[in-house]
Order: C-alpha cells, then sequence, then structure tokens
C-alpha cells in the first residue's frame, strides 16, 4: 500500500512519543521506508533505538554528530521525503516552524524539504488554544502545511480537553490517503464481511469460522480511494473501521434487509461475507436440555443474497461474489458466476491452513463473467483487496 514511498517522520518530545512508535511499526508493515529524526527532548521518553529498530534505518538525533553517510543528512532527508510527519509535533516546534527558526536537525530538514508536511499536535490543552499557538497554525496553514487534529480527553497533565495526539491508526489512515488515487469517488459501494449466527436457543447458536478480515480490508481500500462504503459486517473481533458506514448484523435474514435498503442506489455490492445458508425451523424460547437420545433439527433454507441481488441488479451495478471451497475450486466459482449473474468471484481453498480463514493472508483466483482466469501468490489480504478494488474500476 505503501510500497517505495518514503516517510521522514519527525518526534518531537512529549509523553505522547510511545504512540510514534505504532506509527512507525505501522507504516513499515504497509511497505514505507522509514526514517526518523528526533529532537534531544523526544529521546528521553523514548530511546533512538526503539525508533531504529522498527524503521530500520539509523536514527537522526543531533545535526552535528559525525555523519553515518558522506549525504548532509538534513538535506539527504529532506530531498527522499515523499511525506514529511511530525508527530507528535509540540507547540515548540511548530512555533519554530511558522517563524522561520532552524536550529536544530529537525526544524532544518523540515525548512529544506519540498515534501508535504503533515504536523500531529500533542499538548496541554492551554497550550493548544493558547492565541500565539493559533495563530502560528493559521499561518503554516496557509503556506500549504498540514495538520492532524488532536483529540479530547484526559492529557498527562490530568486535565481534561482538546490536546490528545491522534491515534495512530488514524495518523496512518491519513498517510496513506495522501498517497491513493481516488478512483471510486462518486461510487457508493456495499461491502460484507464476516459470518452469520443462527441461534438454536438463548444460548447457542450457528456460525462459520469467516473472521471478516476480507471484507474489512476491501472496505477500508474502497474508502480510501474515494468511494461511499456501506459495510454490513456480522459478528467479528475486529475493530470498527472509521470512515464507513457500519451496519452490525447477526442473522442472514438480518444481513439480507440490511443490504437491500442500501442497494437501489448502489454502484457496487462487493459479497465477501460467509452467510449460512440455512436457519434452524423452530428456535426454542427456552435453554435445549440433553438427554440420553440423539437431537435432530429441522433446517430452512436462508435467502441466497448473491443470487437474489443478482437478479435484481440494473445493467450499471457491478456485483463481486466469493467462492470459499474445499474442493473443485475453479468449477465451483465458474457456476456461480451463471448461476448467480456476478460480474466477477473471487475465488479461494479455505483447506489451506495459512490463508483464508482466520489468517492475514489469501491465495486467490479472480475470474470474470468473460471466462478470464487470473491466478495470485499467497499475499496480505490488504493486497487482495487491491487487486480486487483495482478490477471493479476496471468495469467503470
Amino acid at each position: 500500500m505503501l510500497k517505495d514511498k518514503s516517510i521522514v517522520l519527525g518526534v518531537t518530545g512529549g509523553i505522547a512519543v510511545y504512540k510514534a512508535v505504532d506509527v512507525v511499526s505501522r507504516l513499515k508493515k504497509l511497505g514505507a521506508d522509514v526514517n526518523v529524526i528526533m529532537t534531544n527532548s523526544a529521546t528521553k521518553f523514548v530511546t533512538p533505538l526503539t525508533f531504529q529498530s522498527l524503521s530500520q534505518n539509523y536514527v537522526v538525533t543531533d545535526m552535528f554528530e559525525e555523519p553515518k553517510t558522506w549525504d548532509i543528512e538534513h538535506i539527504s532527508l529532506a530531498s527522499k521525503a515523499d511525506l514529511f510527519l511530525v508527530a507528535p509535533a509540540t507547540a515548540n516546534i511548530i512555533g519554530k516552524v511558522a517563524n522561520g527558526i532552524a536550529d536544530d536537525m529537525l526544524s532544518t530538514t523540515i525548512m529544506a524539504t519540498q515534501a508535504k508536511v503533515v504536523f500531529v499536535p500533542a499538548m496541554n490543552t492551554n497550550m493548544y488554544n493558547n492565541p500565539v499557538f493559533k495563530k502560528n497554525v493559521e499561518e503554516l496553514k496557509k503556506l500549504g502545511y498540514e495538520f492532524i487534529e488532536p483529540g479530547y480527553g484526559r492529557l498527562a497533565c490530568g486535565v481534561y480537553g482538546q490536546g490528545k495526539m491522534a491515534e495512530p491508526i488514524d495518523i496512518v489512515d491519513y498517510v496513506v490517503n495522501k498517497f491513493t488515487k481516488k478512483d471510486l469517488e462518486g461510487k457508493k459501494v456495499i461491502v460484507t464481511a464476516g459470518p452469520t449466527i443462527e441461534p438454536l436457543d438463548p444460548v447457542r447458536y450457528m456460525t462459520n469460522h469467516s473472521s471478516g478480515k476480507m471484507g474489512y480490508a476491501i472496505a477500508n481500500e474502497a474508502k480510501e480511494r474515494g468511494a461511499d462504503v456501506v459495510l454490513v459486517t456480522g459478528p467479528t473481533n475486529l475493530q470498527d473501521p472509521s470512515g464507513v458506514k457500519l451496519i452490525k448484523v447477526n442473522t442472514t435474514t438480518e444481513m439480507f434487509n440490511a443490504i437491500e435498503k442500501e442497494f437501489n442506489d448502489c454502484d457496487v455490492l462487493i459479497k465477501a461475507a460467509a452467510p449460512l445458508d440455512y436457519r434452524p425451523v423452530k428456535v426454542s424460547d427456552k435453554k435445549i436440555k440433553k438427554d440420553d437420545d440423539n437431537m435432530n433439527i429441522e433446517f430452512t433454507r436462508n435467502v441466497d443474497i448473491a443470487l437474489h441481488f443478482g437478479k435484481t441488479k440494473k445493467d450499471n451495478q457491478i456485483l463481486v461474489g466469493f467462492a470459499a471451497e474445499t474442493n473443485d475450486l475453479i468449477e465451483n466459482a465458474k457456476k456461480k458466476i451463471i448461476t448467480k449473474n456476478l460480474d466477477f468471484i473471487v475465488a479461494n481453498d479455505v483447506t489451506q491452513s495459512e490463508t483464508g480463514f482466520k489468517v492475514d493472508n489469501n491465495t486467490v483466483t479472480i475470474i470474470d463473467k468473460n471466462g478470464e482466469i487470473n491466478n495470485y501468490p499467497t499475499m496480505k489480504k490488504e493486497e487482495v483487496s487491491e487487486l480486487i478494488i483495482n478490477k471493479v474500476v476496471s468495469y467503470f
């Protein structure tokens, strides 16, 4: 997602430095090359070795220390940056930059870079609301510098108010968004995710092994590429995504009803969920007690969500299905394209322990309605989601 992108992270002194460690870790996982510059006060909270271990690059702290390369380091880092992030950003560094002061490695490098600079403020609420600080921020915004606003809550000083550094997940989303093409802008995309559950009695229910990871990754990719995303999800243990309309359901019928309310004006429906095909005819209102006999439960068919919307979709709507199979992968996937009127299907063999349910990787084959088959190697589900959205965009 951030492969071949160079991010320079400036870290200034404050208790929020621990969050910057998480930011580096997340950026690296997305493929970014991260270089860290720390102010002297930042090193009092977290050692440079921590950032060096995570970024796998030497951490610069002193403008006058012995150089590690022949480059003039502040010019070298300033030139290589595709984006310059300052997190946490104290009132001090923001004031320096606003007034043209370059007296340490970080402020000098910021002054020398032509990359977009994004400040992530973190400070006492009174400092944040100080008119001098506000004036500095406004001046920098006029010059094209960007800011990720701090949140509200209990600050390190014990005061409640605005000044908490934005959460690492939101900072990284902001960074990813800066490098993501907006080729789904103006499009409404519905994504389904996770399993459904069907109750047997007040205590027990049926479900399956779907974790929802694939659907959540697709929803996030579509959001980052500008879509208006509706995520209809069964029960999962995943963190609620930001920036999407989230509809939580339990049963297959509830999932169907939620999609039906959103479907008429959508451009794309991506059916990444694993809804149960059957439900008990009778759900006991009391816990079913065990006895010495075998128990027989009668089941009835649930609505086939993909089949229903395949029949009702308009010519300008795109329907994407999934085929999680244990055998005859390609043959079963091809049948689903025809019977459910899919534009394309994402097929994967769920018998492999390294891919499929509950893991972060997937090995997929994408087959379209014209019979084109593309096999892909094992990759992260985030990378698979990019393939899927690329395929969707090609239809537009």
